[in-house]
């Protein structure tokens, strides 16, 4: 595997003295990316409601939550430590907490690894052996394969890394059931299959800062054209899987609605990314990126909601 190779600079006592308790709390947060977390949980409670046919205990859904949010808390810190020597490089992420030195590689490594253990303490107490399993290979899939090996390695890394990214609905139905069904596999497929339209646009927009950190994403090493075909197809397959969950899963007509409708919405800005890009005009991938978290918000909804209405 890679070895992480920043000539690091001590964090030096005026650095330390400037820095607030407020701002270095702040810091530590910033490390776990909330805003990752926060989506990756708008898939677990939904998967949990359906895997119930009605709303789990609130304890269950608290301890699921909390568990799986250090997880993956865990998972972003470690990967801020890892990659702490091209954050600097990328204009995104050159006002990181590593790279700013408001906090030391060694406290954050700590830190990650002691969310690690909090999850997999908290979740294999409150829930079931199959989702603390699945907890701790999402840590270690992403924190390790992904971070270490195959964002640097390969062009293929977001669809590979996709596995983690999707894993939430599999936890979430097995701390309900114990088990995992075809219901379950196909909520997995819609999030992985949704990965790569979704991150492919930001990594259009920052094509530059990757391409400066010697990053292999799609949209550095791959025409555009290539990019946006790739994003249509994959998000023509998170459709078709969004729609055959509506028979296996049995939903009624509020879920297929809103799968329809949120599809027409995520495919009308794939092909118009993939049309931008046949014509040589400039792309506005954020636009697709955008549509692509509303996507996700409204399928998922629409399980919880429709789960609830036919329990």
């Amino acid at each position: 595997m890679p070895v992480s190779t920043v000539a690091e600079r001590p964090t030096t006592a005026t650095e330390r003295a400037t820095a607030s308790p407020l701002a270095v709390i702040r810091s530590y947060v910033a490390l776990t990316k909330p805003r990752i977390v926060e989506l990756l949980l708008i898939t677990t409670v939904p998967a949990m409601i359906l895997a119930e046919r009605g709303m789990p205990s609130l304890w269950l859904i608290v301890a699921t939550v909390v568990g799986g949010a250090l997880a993956a808390g865990s998972a972003n810190v470690l990967n801020c430590w890892y990659d702490r020597d091209i954050d600097q490089l990328m204009k995104r992420t050159s006002t990181r907490p590593l790279v700013t030195h408001t906090i030391s590689s060694r406290s954050a490594l700590t830190f990650g690894l002691v969310l690690g253990v909090v999850s997999t303490v908290l979740m294999a107490v409150t829930t079931n052996l199959l989702a603390t399993l699945l907890t701790v290979g999402a840590n270690f899939y992403y924190a390790v394969i992904y971070t270490m090996w195959l964002k640097r390695t390969t062009p293929h890394n977001t669809v590979l890394g996709g596995i983690c990214g999707a894993a939430p609905v599999l936890i979430g139905w097995a701390a309900v059931t114990g088990s995992l069904s075809w219901s379950a596999w196909l909520l997995f497929a819609v999030m992985f299959l949704w990965q790569p339209p979704h991150f492919w646009a930001l990594a259009i927009k920052f094509k530059d800062d990757y391409a400066a950190a010697g990053i292999p994403m799609l949209p550095v090493v791959a025409s555009e054209k290539r990019v946006a075909v790739e994003s249509l197809v994959y998000t023509g397959l998170m459709v078709a899987a969004s729609l055959a969950l509506w028979p296996v899963a049995s939903l009624s007509w509020v879920y297929l609605g809103a799968a329809i409708l949120a599809g027409i919405l995520m495919g009308r800005e794939a092909i118009l990314l993939y049309l931008a890009a046949r014509r040589g005009s400039d792309l506005k991938p954020m636009r697709l990126f955008h549509w692509s978290i509303t996507y996700v918000t409204v399928l998922f909804v629409a399980v919880a909601v429709d789960a609830l209405l036919t329990a």
